[in-house]
């Protein structure tokens, strides 16, 4: 299950992880994000050990989504080692969501 990351906690959990991270920044009023939310929840279960995958609400964080140009929502974020990776913004399919994290495996 994709773990909620505030900007409490967000270098701690994504940028000094051991594991290569999935981060969907999202909102709970924006449609697009409640439609790709399932696939990133089906997506932590299917990668669990290999990837940590997290969400962060942009309503309840600023910092982290102003750090990384977050523009428009859902934008989903691939770190590994502390760097992106690569990013894909809207809402898109699994297969694409995929790529993005077999790019940092």
């Amino acid at each position: 299950m994709a773990i909620e990351v505030s900007d409490a906690n967000f270098d701690a959990t994504v940028l000094k992880n051991e594991l290569p991270v999935l981060v969907d920044f999202w909102a709970p009023w924006c449609g697009p994000c409640r439609a790709v939310s399932p696939i990133v929840e089906e997506i932590s279960k299917e990668f669990d050990g290999k990837v940590l995958v997290c969400k962060v609400n942009v309503d309840e964080n600023q910092s982290a989504p102003s750090r990384f140009g977050i523009r428009a929502i859902p934008t989903l974020i691939m770190f590994k080692d502390g760097e992106v990776v690569d990013q894909v913004t809207g809402a898109v399919a699994k297969d694409n969501i995929v790529e993005l994290i077999n790019k940092a495996l």
